[in-house]
């Protein structure tokens, strides 16, 4: 597990894209809209969240070659919350433990920060990333959207409670 640096923009950008390829269905944005941007636009996207003390890009690592990421964002409009986007996994890295182990970290920045929820979004259905954010504590929260514009696909808002939740002291 490794924090993406400024100038880690073209592992991210790579990564990027190739979720989009191979999850077309899990995200909000597209393969199409994503490739138009610019090389410097990937490199300002990442140098922006690399220096911003409220993100944070998660990359996890098979063997030496990035099979991973997720990025971490704290809501301006929301300080105690954390937003968990563009959680992807190469299929070849699959049942390993990647996803979990980007999950964990995640959190455990999360509470690191202060917050006291962590959430995000999944497209509905029963599928391994729904069972992986269930398993790790995340319930629905909400009722279901759109997962874009002229998309039948919903997503299912998850959150996570941080902290002293249900202790009886």
């Amino acid at each position: 597990m490794q924090s993406a640096k400024s100038d880690e923009w073209k592992t991210y950008r790579d990564m990027r894209l190739r979720a989009l390829i191979d999850s077309p269905d899990a995200f909000g944005s597209t393969h199409e809209a994503e490739a138009m941007r610019t090389d410097a636009m990937w490199s300002a996207r990442i140098a922006a969240a690399a220096s911003s003390g409220k993100d944070r890009v998660l990359f996890a690592f098979n063997r030496n070659d990035a099979c991973g990421l997720i990025w971490c964002k704290l809501p301006s409009d929301e300080p105690a919350v954390a937003d968990l986007f563009q959680m992807w996994v190469d299929p070849a890295s699959r049942g390993m433990g990647a996803g979990r182990a980007l999950l964990k970290e995640a959190i455990s920045w999360a509470e690191r920060v202060g917050v006291n929820r962590v959430r995000l979004g999944v497209t509905a259905g029963d599928t391994p990333a729904m069972r992986l954010y269930a398993a790790c504590g995340f319930r629905p929260d909400g009722a279901l959207e759109p997962l874009r514009e002229h998309s039948h696909l919903m997503v299912q808002p998850m959150s996570l409670a941080l902290g002293l939740v249900g202790s009886t002291d």
